[in-house]
């Protein structure tokens, strides 16, 4: 009798085990299963028809249903229990609220009023559709775009005006040389327009007759819809914008434009432990610590003269200049090729999708930075490109050629990149495009580090280059908080820049533009590479021996694209598994 209550006691445990264990899967399987929904809803959703807007929807409706919708997938989101998520899905459910976040953030700060950057803007963006042309779908659709600028155009300058009159325009400083974004495609002769390009080598498998057609097409394209709309955007900005645009140029300045530079710090950061203070600090601490290495080198150079007198050295010695853009083109080259033999000793993964080394194009290389990536997408027949500024010859520094190669190419952003998309199905789509500046930029900037230790700076001047571009990031943490939380000037901010880096003037006043009309974006590279740095020197001391450089990259870049905090409860739980092996 009392064997076969112990025996009915154990039945009922094991069933109420088994019930219990139950529950938690379909708990945690319940959990999976409405953030898949969720996910596949904000992946699935297009705000507009492509076929109507083949350039994008850009109007203020718009912007207005995609926070709605942001909104919606939010409410459902809430319902989903986190906790009950493996570490996959709890990245991807932290990753899409940031994202959804940002979407109503960008209407709630009317940032859809300044779609303007030093560098860049709505019109000069168009360039970035001019690519070669492999088959009669891909013209068609190029043709579709070009004939949609009007429309384009009609949807940007409402908004602008309307920036122009809230007071949340560019500030009147940053324009100085923009002339070139909309004149370099005022052109008599169609032929020689940019947007033309993509039909000066057709594919050689269409027919003459078809040939003939498109070029017929292409020269009307270019000459009623690309041409005039041009022309359109130089008589606005010169007449209407330019007049009437703001002089002063902190954001702050601008109406809610404290809170909209925390919220500009809290995304390029990708946390909300940060304030202009607590980063401006930072900067400052940095800006000490780099300058004591620079000296270093320049004591080992035997230099005779100031820190000052050094830098005028490096801006002014022909020794430091490519004489041609084909000598700066291939010494580049030759950085990335060298950097890429290193990638198997410190990487356990590398991508498929190969990249070239290639000008940036000279109808943005004016006001364009140094050097820049531009990627594709998995699927596409393109490689990803590492551009470089071949513009004003006197402005490019070899020294720092180095450093710059091994950020926007190899290990920088197109190793992360291309493996970001090569991910898979291990992701959801919405991850694979992903790109967060804290981790991508702070990852380019930890490369530069890394490449010291790969053999990649071989004189005591690009030793000297490095240092300049991590002084560069850390002079930008201070300069960028700095005009938009601090009053600064832009002559104060230049003469900071100028003073303790080796960039060029021309490099040091494209930059200081660039942090003017993007509050915050600067702030991500040294905030994510010191993250970074912070977490590998964290592993090493934990484990000692233990330590495997190529484990530690693969923690790093095998789920993609992530906020600094989902990387520091990575990285701390390889330090706990590793231990514990």
């Amino acid at each position: 009798m009392r064997g076969d209550c112990h025996s009915k006691i154990n039945t009922l445990m094991k069933y109420n085990y088994l019930l219990i264990l139950i529950f938690i899967i379909y708990s945690c399987n319940s959990n999976h299963e409405k953030l898949d929904a969720v996910i596949k809803e904000y992946q699935n959703h297009n705000g507009y028809d492509y076929d109507e807007y083949p350039l994008g929807n850009f109007s203020e409706d718009y912007f207005k249903n995609e926070k709605e919708f942001a909104e919606n997938l939010l409410s459902k989101m809430s319902k989903i229990d986190a906790n009950k998520l493996d570490e996959n899905d709890n990245i991807s459910y932290e990753l899409l609220s940031f994202e959804l976040l940002d979407i109503i953030a960008y209407y709630d700060f009317e940032r859809f009023l300044n779609p303007l950057l030093s560098d860049s803007g709505f019109h000069s963006s168009l360039v970035y559709h001019v690519r070669p042309v492999y088959n009669y779908e891909q013209i068609k659709n190029y043709l579709n775009k070009l004939n949609s600028i009007p429309q384009y155009v009609d949807q940007y300058l409402p908004l602008l005006r309307k920036g122009i009159k809230k007071g949340v325009s560019q500030p009147l400083i940053i324009f100085e040389g923009y002339e070139s974004t909309y004149n370099d495609h005022i052109t008599d002769d169609y032929k020689s327009n940019y947007f033309y390009s993509p039909f000066s080598n057709l594919p050689k498998d269409l027919s003459q007759t078809q040939k003939d057609s498109i070029l017929i097409v292409a020269q009307k394209a270019i000459e009623k819809n690309v041409v005039p709309q041009f022309i359109r955007i130089k008589d606005f900005f010169e007449k209407e914008y330019y007049p009437n645009t703001r002089n002063s140029i902190g954001v702050s300045e601008t109406p809610n434009g404290s809170e909209f530079y925390q919220n500009r710090i809290d995304y390029y950061t990708t946390s909300k432990t940060y304030t202009a203070d607590k980063i401006h600090e930072i900067g400052l601490t940095e800006v000490a610590r780099i300058k004591k290495e620079m000296i270093k080198i320049i004591e080992e150079l035997n230099f005779k003269g100031s820190f000052e007198k050094f830098f005028k050295f490096l801006r002014t010695d022909d020794q430091f200049y490519a004489k041609t853009p084909k000598e700066l083109l291939m010494y580049a080259r030759d950085i990335s090729k060298r950097a890429d033999a290193q990638l198997p000793r410190f990487f356990k993964t590398l991508p498929r999708k190969p990249y070239g080394v290639a000008p940036v194009p000279d109808a943005i290389a004016p006001k364009y930075t140094g050097g820049r990536y531009v990627g594709t997408s998995k699927n596409s027949v393109e490689p990803g490109y590492y551009w470089v500024n071949t513009y004003d010859l006197k402005s490019r520094t070899l020294y720092t050629i180095p450093a710059l190669t091994v950020h926007e190419a190899v290990p920088g952003h197109h190793l992360q990149n291309a493996l970001n998309n090569e991910l898979g199905d291990s992701i959801p789509q919405f991850r694979r495009n992903l790109y967060l500046s804290a981790y991508g930029e702070g990852w380019g900037l930890y490369t530069e580090f890394l490449a010291d230790e790969m053999g990649i700076y071989t004189t005591p001047y690009e030793k000297f280059g490095k240092f300049t571009y991590e002084m560069w990031r850390a002079c930008r943490l201070v300069v960028d908080t700095g005009i938009h939380a601090k009053g600064w000037s832009r002559e104060q901010a230049v003469n900071y820049m100028s003073s303790n880096t080796a960039l060029s003037l021309h490099e040091v006043n494209t930059e200081i533009d660039r942090y003017i009309s993007w509050p915050g974006q600067a702030l991500s590279y040294k905030i994510g590479e010191l993250k970074i740095r912070e977490l590998r020197s964290k592993a090493e001391d934990k484990l000692g021996q233990k330590f495997d450089i190529r484990e530690f990259h693969e923690i790093i870049l095998e789920y993609g694209t992530v906020t600094l905090s989902i990387l520091e409860k990575r990285i701390n739980n390889y330090i706990l598994k590793k231990i514990d092996e």
